[in-house]
């Protein structure tokens, strides 16, 4: 295993239900009538398996990703041995309630209360068949009330007693506000953050910069921005950017590149995806494609669930 790939992590986001917004789910997965509860825990399994044969060793996971969780534990519990030499991160604060339907009026609920935190940490022991090593806060936006309820840090403050470590993952078009205010807090619990950054998003670098600097670790997310930047098209300017080396390797190497990003993750659907993605290098990307942040999140919120 080279230094590049033990920075990868593989995402179940993407197959650990029937639906998600990223692009070409269709050709990657089939038709939904093909995506039962067993068709993607076998795709699960086999993404798990050649993470594992390719030398990948974090996996990202949460109680909002469908079945994830549970099939992540069940791949764990058919190898017995490899737990110890992976790290796992998983992420509470949001409820699946899709049903494993297409068609749900709605997919996931939000809830970064302390009554949600005490009953995902249970459903979370029980799918994964063990504690994770990063239990994060998913998807903390300015409007969220947790970096400020006490109770809620003193539950998170126990948490990390007991050897997890406790982080927030960010979205929106004030990551940076996000981060700088969880590095603010007196005696923080968390010493993790997952944020997104791609070529198209980069207005949170500074602050996981910083956060880099203190001593967290820094997990990056979306580096595709769900597909966006997967599959050039032609006569782009990511094509031309990328100068013939696949656009998704070019992206994943973007972010591979900077200083701060301790671990990328791949939300790759298929062994191909995965392969290319373990083949990326670190390149110097120029800052040409980014968005304005509000535009991006935009964007990303309309994106259709298929």
């Amino acid at each position: 295993m080279d230094d590049t790939t033990a920075r990868l992590g593989l995402g179940l986001a993407a197959v650990g239900r029937p639906a998600y917004i990223t692009t070409a789910r269709e050709s990657d997965l089939g038709a939904p009538a093909d995506r039962s509860v067993e068709a993607l825990r076998e795709r699960a399994h086999v993404l798990l398996d050649e993470a594992w044969a390719l030398g990948i060793r974090y996996v990202d996971v949460a109680r909002s990703y469908g079945r994830a969780e549970e099939f992540l534990g069940s791949w764990l519990a058919a190898h017995p041995g490899r737990r110890e030499q992976l790290t796992v991160g998983s992420k509470w604060g949001y409820a699946y309630v899709g049903e494993w339907r297409m068609d749900a009026a709605v997919h996931e609920r939000k809830e970064h209360s302390v009554a949600m935190f005490a009953r995902q940490w249970p459903e979370t022991l029980s799918a994964l068949g063990s504690a994770p090593d990063f239990y994060v806060i998913h998807s903390v936006t300015p409007e969220s009330t947790a970096l400020a309820d006490d109770e809620l840090l003193d539950r998170l403050r126990g948490l990390q007693e007991e050897g997890v470590r406790v982080g927030l993952s960010t979205s929106g078009a004030h990551q940076d506000e996000v981060v700088h205010a969880a590095l603010a807090i007196e005696d923080s619990p968390f010493s993790v953050v997952q944020s997104t950054w791609n070529l198209l998003e980069t207005s949170v670098a500074s602050a996981l910069q910083d956060a880099h600097d203190a001593g967290w670790t820094v997990v990056v997310k979306e580096a595709l921005a769900n597909g966006e930047l997967a599959r050039a098209e032609s006569g782009s300017r990511l094509e031309a950017l990328a100068s013939g080396m696949p656009s998704d390797v070019y992206a994943l190497g973007a972010v591979l590149a900077q200083p701060w990003a301790d671990i990328v993750l791949s939300g790759a659907t298929t062994r191909a995806h995965l392969r290319r993605g373990a083949s990326a290098r670190p390149v110097d990307a120029p800052d040409e494609l980014a968005m304005d942040p509000a535009d991006y999140w935009r964007r990303r919120s309309e994106r259709p669930w298929r």
